[in-house]
């Protein structure tokens, strides 16, 4: 998720001139999919990481006063487990996320300027609309509006925070 638009890090670079519009969907049973990404078949966690490396590679970073390597980017990989039980024949969907959120971070700090200041606004404005997401989901009311909708982030993350979800979050928080 870049500067609040969906893009495909996955997608082949022949159509990288021309690439397919993303679309957030939800299907019958709850499970956020996006129209239109590329989708790879694996079998082994040795493919996992490789598909993971091959996006992270083409994740958009860029140089600030507060970090050399500064993700401008939300990057989110998810791994759809498709199983079928051989004795019953009863087949199994579920999905693991792993989401690596950009950091907030403070123009003055920061020093952004032109395009990595509208990279920073993006950024904060998809934190603020997830803050506010989880502070809805805390406290625990089952009648009450979650704004999902609020951002583009928070409408693909929301199968994996909200309903039955289980959510494991770890925060990375440097001195800068």
């Amino acid at each position: 998720l870049y500067l609040d638009h969906l893009c495909d890090l996955l997608l082949p670079k022949d159509k990288a001139r021309d690439p397919p519009h993303l679309d957030i969907k939800e299907d019958l049973k709850g499970m956020i999919f996006i129209n239109n990404v590329e989708q790879v078949e694996i079998t082994t966690a040795k493919q996992a990481f490789d598909v993971f490396t091959k996006g992270l590679n083409c994740r958009k970073t860029s140089s600030t006063f507060m970090n050399d390597n500064s993700s401008r980017s939300h990057l989110i990989f998810a791994i759809v487990i498709d199983s079928v039980n051989k004795q019953t024949g009863q087949r199994t969907i579920g999905k693991i996320s792993f989401v690596d959120l950009a950091g907030s971070e403070r123009v003055a700090k920061s020093g952004a300027t032109a395009e990595r200041l509208k990279e920073g606004r993006a950024i904060n404005k998809s934190l603020s609309a997830l803050g506010d997401v989880i502070s809805v989901l805390s406290e625990g009311k089952r009648d009450a509006f979650v704004p999902y909708r609020n951002n583009k982030l928070t409408m693909v993350m929301k199968d994996s925070i909200g309903g039955n979800a289980k959510t494991l979050m770890f925060v990375n928080i440097s001195p800068a």
